[in-house]
């Protein structure tokens, strides 16, 4: 090879190298632990959909300006096997190995737990999605940020919603008999204890109080109680396989209650899996694509809707739309940062007031949203209207279930 040659090929190298170095300069990594398999793989599907989605997005605008630069999102995934030990261990590895400065939360309130600890003994800020416990904000951390509402709300709605029609039926909500069948993971379980402050001050009486086998798959002996004892209310929360497990095993044993609430209808697919089955079923939800939000990035709540059907080929449940929302609020806080000094944006997190396609985000001094209300689905006609509250209805509630 002749001089010029070398010379020529040693620039081109040169430049290469060059270019290699200033993209790998140009992207933030963020850490992520979620289910990919396990009894939590469906929603932990969701919560990557959801994360993606508004990193290709952000991506495609430009990425994240901080002062003058502009950076490329990455996320590194793990696989958390739907395991609290696991969850931990591999939030040491994202942060001790591959150098992350910011996490994306797992999914589930358990998980969340077992992670926050490790974010926290590190000072790595994370926003999470998918954690609802109210228990995870009493810690006080000060590096973790929750963009859904609190477990305590979920079901709330509900009982209010069987108070105010049994008075319109002239009924005292007091003479309401509600039944509960939960699983004992901590998201749930802050649920039940939300719901049973809510029927005490109502005065309604709980006459089933049933936690659900752990691993989710049969309610017989619940659904035995509900059948003799007849109770007005049944709520029932275990994620997407205690939904399931509820709607297919209420049809099968032809059990009637006049008003049936749950979590996680839409993550379980109730109406494609269970159709006629699904029908009058109460379903809390943190988001719903007919709410009037909107953001710069996705548009309105409808457009994001459309948008995550086209990529993915299945309507967004609100799991999959409070990630992409987590993602958002760290593009912000990294933009008003000016900086990527973790602490200067665990400080710009902490000042977040936004609005985005999936609610306004407002953090509290222990990592709260307040900003945003749960809103409650039925399922009418296969598909899921809101109902509740009334501010947002889309649709009047059907009550009592017809038989």
């Amino acid at each position: 090879m002749n001089l010029s040659k070398r010379f020529i090929l040693t620039i081109v190298v040169s430049l290469l190298l060059l270019v290699t170095t200033a993209m790998a300069q140009d992207s933030i990594k963020l850490g992520a632990a979620v289910s990919q398999s396990g009894k939590y793989s469906t929603n932990g599907l969701h919560t990557i959909n959801g994360y993606n989605l508004a990193v290709d997005l952000i991506n495609q605008a430009g990425g994240v300006n901080i002062d003058g630069t502009s950076y490329n999102l990455e996320i590194i995934y793990y696989d958390d096997e739907s395991t609290a030990a696991r969850g931990a261990e591999l939030a040491e590895r994202l942060i001790k190995q591959d150098g992350v400065d910011y996490m994306l939360g797992p999914y589930s309130s358990g998980l969340t737990k077992s992670i926050a600890p490790v974010t926290e003994k590190y000072g790595i800020p994370m926003v999470e999605a998918n954690g609802a416990s109210r228990s995870l904000f009493t810690n006080g951390y000060k590096n973790l940020f929750a963009v859904l509402s609190t477990s305590e709300q979920y079901l709330a709605s509900a009982i209010a919603l069987a108070a105010e029609l049994a008075e319109a039926e002239g009924r005292d909500p007091s003479s309401l008999k509600v039944a509960l069948a939960f699983e004992n993971d901590p998201f749930s379980q802050d649920v039940r204890a939300g719901v049973i402050e809510d029927a005490e001050s109502y005065g309604m009486k709980i006459i089933i109080d049933d936690s659900l086998p752990q691993d989710l798959n049969d309610m017989t002996p619940t659904l035995t109680k509900v059948r003799a004892l007849k109770p007005d209310i049944l709520v029932v929360s275990g994620h997407a396989k205690g939904a399931a497990t509820a709607i297919r095993q209420i049809a099968e044993r032809n059990i009637y209650v006049p008003m049936l609430a749950m979590t996680h209808c839409d993550s379980a697919k109730i109406i494609e899996k269970f159709g006629d089955a699904a029908e009058n079923t109460l379903c809390a939800a943190q988001w719903a694509p007919s709410l009037s939000y909107s953001d710069d990035l996705f548009g309105s709540a409808s457009d994001f809707a459309a948008l995550f059907e086209e990529t993915y080929g299945y309507a967004p449940p609100y799991q999959a739309a409070e990630s992409a929302a987590a993602v958002m609020v760290f593009a912000d806080a990294l933009t008003r940062a000016g900086t990527t000094d973790k602490a200067a944006v665990r400080d710009a997190l902490a000042a977040t007031d936004m609005q985005t396609f999936y609610g306004n985000i407002k953090f509290d001094e222990t990592g709260k949203n307040i900003a945003k209300p749960m809103v409650l689905y039925q399922v009418q006609n296969g598909e899921f209207k809101v109902v509740a509250p009334t501010k947002w209805a889309s649709s009047e509630v059907n009550y009592p279930r017809p038989r």
